[in-house]
């Protein structure tokens, strides 16, 4: 399920990196590219590609200028200053981030962009020389360089502040608890004039919470605002937990007793009980060990015997040591436990880079590989395999499957990971985390079919992850397959990065078939050097999937492809849409109010016929910012808060007033939250309240009463607070030891949802305060005294004369209850009762899963809710996607609202049926609206 929260604090996320920083497209005024449109004899490999919110180009091609010195950096460098009219590049702003040399002598030179001496998050340039000396020449430049950036760089917010607010955007209560923020100091975020935010990455220390999982928090310093979030990246996806970590200490690749071993060979069995030979090291006591000593890089692989992956966290324990045995024949448990083919498959990773491309190991510097299989997680067999920042982790499998070792598919595509991390450092999110599991999906396989000797046209070869089951075919056990035929525009689902990270497994096939079918289509060792010198000399952190395809025919030109070979290289990426404007051409059925927001986890709001929404990077700070619109007509939105440095976001209106929580530093200086008011028709904005030590949230409006829920931060103790006719707030007092969450506000009546504690257990009650009577008129108590796993009771809300609120029970086999109340108390009538998770068309069916509701919106004469998806059996799929069902305020079948095949948020409901909603199918996240239900589809 997706619960978002609709008061300050949540994640700020985006479809993808660029939806998510806010980047739009300007052209470099003063190096245009050729006009018209590509011929059938045109060089497929772009002369200049436009950069994204920038005025540098993401890039040029086609280049032989000079570029004299014996320093390629300083050459690059000054090449740069040379052309500030192409590039519009201040060479100031860039710091050498790396030299990748490639076997054939050429360089690419690394930038990183700098803003006041700040590293600007994911902005690399990148310069390609090629001769020596004298004779250097540069021959490509690109990358992202972003020209706008205007952002402070000196920090204002407190750093305890942010420390909190990055271990609060955790959306878990459970993972909250105990975890810690690692601190890695400020960095810009890109788009608009960016924004100073300070990097977190949050970790916990409960395995049945975390495991090994970790998020990348960064909080806007100047305002106090989580400005991006995700997940590290995950591991091979199956149905087990997501476990992964990044690792940081050096010491973890480094087998202890490495210095006293002597290269010797021995046999040892493999996962199927077949003997292998296997190069070991012999200690000095006449014993052996998994230590292979006859490569550059040291490949060393230990058995955890069940441990705790929790104990492998950034970290290789003292008293853990490689796989051994007294003879060189090695025993039946190295097989069963996977050792034998993490050892074997670690070889190959390595051979297959070294020899076949030319890199020397993982990092690019003959660093030690080392494997740890066998391990658990939270005292079960963990069904999983993940690059952890330094080494290999492995499951020991289970009844279900073989130990994860046996796929060396996915032993390479993890390891792969390890290449990416070294070189396009591709950041785990949206497009760019796509691309990074394609890249990883590519070359794991390709080390499988030449390693073992599997031709392309096996059916199999596209398969990834096939040998992992113990029973079934290898099509039903495969996690992935390469030759799905997945497009843009048929295929991409909008994910935010709370699920998939943003859909970086769900769209990876999209890229990773491009690059396979060129692959079945060259040969296939031109292929494999074709997207690895894209990835090493022409990806960078942000990019998308036209960047790829950008890079990969650019990095065709320099290996030497004929105008033939590229042409296929372009068709290949055109048969699965991946060419400009791909986005424009995905199908809808609604229709657009504010495209490109920058965030699906702040909601909207609409009352007769007006919207507010939030949205971030339009501002001149580039911190979230209101806006209202008509939901008929084109008019341009309208901003509604002011741009003084704040913060401002979750906003409600009733169709004439809006009002906001504004989030940052007053006018004294001191930060706090502030609620505001402004009419939609224009007008002053005026504040309605000030909370310095206060948290404020799910602000509410009717009739020009302002209603909100207020905490103090001491005391922890809070509950609504109401405004009437401009007056000062007044709380509504709570019996002690009470909450209050979910606020909705109509004509006089505020409801809520009211929680405490009895014993071990909570107690929840919607509750109606009539502002009049001043008192509680209705509250409905739903006491879990005879349940054993407890009821989530939430989505308050008036219509029809009714109180609605939805009842889902934590038992997962149980399903959610929509339930109406008499707004005097009298009495409940289930307006939708606990039933399977209905069908929705081709592909998804029905089934008997229970239904999970995420969100619950009503008008007089519908009620819109959203269907949190059907729980993930085989990796995340579009199904386990929200999608939004209507059905009548009186009951009835519910149907479809809208038919749009991605991830669809916060309902908000207008007169009638008429319903609007944050949308991501089109690669981004839209608002847009819908005047009735789309029925079956």
């Amino acid at each position: 399920m997706h619960h978002r929260s609709r008061t300050p604090g949540p994640k700020l996320l985006g479809v993808a990196i660029a939806a998510v920083l806010g980047l739009g497209v300007a052209v470099p005024p003063a190096f245009a590219g050729p006009a018209g449109g590509p011929s059938a004899d045109a060089d497929p490999v772009p002369g200049l590609v436009a950069g994204s919110d920038t005025a540098a180009p993401q890039l040029v091609t086609g280049l032989a200028e000079a570029a004299p010195g014996d320093n390629p950096a300083e050459a690059a460098r000054a090449h740069l200053a040379a052309h500030q009219d192409r590039y519009r590049v201040d060479p100031a702003q860039l710091a050498e981030a790396g030299v990748e040399r490639a076997a054939d002598g050429r360089r690419t030179v690394r930038f990183e962009q700098r803003h006041g001496g700040i590293p600007v998050f994911g902005a690399r340039y990148l310069v390609h020389l090629v001769g020596e000396g004298g004779g250097q020449r540069v021959e490509s430049v690109g990358g992202k360089y972003f020209t706008g950036l205007t952002a402070p760089t000196v920090q204002t917010v407190p750093d305890e502040a942010l420390r909190r607010l990055a271990i609060g955007a955790v959306q878990e209560q459970a993972a909250r608890a105990g975890a810690a923020a690692e601190d890695h100091g400020l960095v810009v975020l890109p788009g608009g004039a960016g924004r100073l935010a300070r990097h977190f990455t949050v970790r916990g220390s409960d395995p049945a919470v975390w495991a090994t999982k970790a998020q990348e928090v960064f909080v806007d310093a100047a305002v106090g605002e989580v400005a991006l979030s995700y997940e590290v990246r995950a591991p091979y996806p199956l149905d087990a937990p997501a476990a992964t970590a990044a690792a940081d200490a050096a010491s973890a690749n480094a087998p202890a007793a490495a210095p006293a071993l002597e290269p010797a060979t021995g046999t040892a069995p493999d996962v199927l009980g077949r003997p292998a030979r296997v190069n070991i090291g012999r200690l000095p006591d006449g014993t052996y060990q998994l230590v292979d000593l006859t490569r550059p890089a040291t490949v060393t692989t230990y058995d955890a015997a069940g441990r705790e992956e929790m104990d492998f966290n950034r970290t290789l324990p003292a008293d853990v040591h490689p796989a051994a045995s007294a003879t060189t024949d090695f025993p039946a448990a190295t097989g069963t436990s996977g050792a034998t083919d993490a050892h074997l498959n670690a070889a190959a990773v390595h051979d297959f880079y070294r020899d076949r491309l030319g890199r020397d190991g993982i990092d690019g510097k003959a660093g030690p590989i080392t494997s740890v299989v066998n391990v658990t997680s939270n005292g079960a067999p963990m069904e999983n395999a993940y690059w952890d920042g330094q080494k290999m982790i492995y499951g020991g499998g289970s009844g279900k499957y073989r130990p994860f070792s046996a796929a060396r598919d996915v032993a390479g595509h993890e390891m792969t990971h390890g290449v990416v991390e070294h070189t396009a450092e591709l950041v785990n999110l949206g497009q760019s985390g796509a691309l990074d599991e394609a890249v990883a999906d590519y070359f794991g396989n390709a080390i499988e079919v030449t390693s073992r000797g599997i031709p392309m046209t096996d059916p199999r070869a596209a398969l990834l992850g096939e040998d992992l089951c113990r029973t079934g075919t290898p099509e039903a056990c495969a996690g992935r397959r390469l030759d799905d035929r997945r497009t843009t525009v048929a295929d991409y689902i909008g994910a935010p990065a709370g699920a998939d990270n943003g859909g970086v497994h769900l769209n990876s096939t999209i890229v990773s078939g491009a690059l396979w079918d060129i692959r079945r289509t060259l040969d296939p060792l031109l292929a494999d050097r074709l997207v690895y010198r894209a990835l090493a000399e022409y990806m960078t952190p942000l990019d998308d999937f036209v960047d790829a395809r950008n890079a990969v025919l650019a990095a065709g030109r320099a290996l030497g492809l004929d105008r033939a070979q590229l042409r296929t290289v372009a068709g290949a990426f055109d048969a699965h849409g991946i060419k400009d404007g791909w986005q424009r051409r995905i199908g809808v059925d609604s229709r657009p109010l504010l495209r490109d927001l920058s965030t699906e986890s702040v909601a909207p709001d609409v009352a007769a016929g007006r919207w507010v929404a939030a949205t971030a990077g339009k501002g001149a700070k580039g911190s979230m910012a209101v806006y209202a619109g008509a939901v008929a007509g084109s008019a341009e939105p309208a901003r509604l808060s002011p741009e003084d440095g704040r913060s401002h976001g979750w906003p409600a209106t009733d169709g004439t007033t809006a009002v906001w929580v504004a989030m940052g530093p007053g006018a004294d200086g001191s930060w706090g939250m502030e609620v505001l008011a402004r009419p939609l028709a224009d007008g002053p904005v005026r504040s309605v309240h000030r909370g310095a030590n206060q948290y404020l949230g799910d602000v509410r409006v009717s009739g020009g009463d302002v209603a909100f829920l207020m905490t103090d931060h001491a005391t922890g103790r809070g509950g609504p607070a109401i405004s009437r006719d401009g007056a000062p707030a007044v709380p509504i007092a709570l019996p002690e030891g009470h909450g209050a969450a979910g606020l909705a506000f109509h004509d006089g009546l505020l409801a809520w949802t009211e929680s405490w504690q009895v014993g071990e257990r909570t107690v929840s009650a919607p509750t109606v305060y009539s502002l009049a009577a001043g008192k509680v008129v209705a509250q409905y108590v739903v006491d879990d005294a005879n349940t054993t796993a407890g009821t989530a009771v939430g989505s308050t809300r008036l219509a029809g004369g009714r109180l609605l609120w939805v009842e889902t029970p934590f038992d997962p086999t149980k399903g959610s209850t929509i339930r109406s109340g008499a707004l005097d108390g009298s009495g409940v009538t289930d307006l939708l009762p606990a039933g399977p998770r209905p069908g929705s068309g081709a592909g998804a069916g029905a089934g008997t899963e229970p239904r999970r509701i995420g969100g619950l919106t009503a008008s007089d004469r519908a009620v819109t809710f959203a269907e949190a998806g059907r729980r993930a059996t085989g990796g995340t799929k579009n199904t386990d996607l929200p999608k939004l069902w209507q059905l009548p305020l009186t009951g009835g079948t519910p149907e479809r609202m809208s038919c749009n095949r991605a991830g669809q948020y916060f309902p908000a409901a207008d007169r009638g049926t008429r319903v609007v909603w944050l949308d991501a199918t089109a690669g981004r996240t839209d608002l847009v609206v819908r005047e009735r239900a789309a029925g079956t589809c």
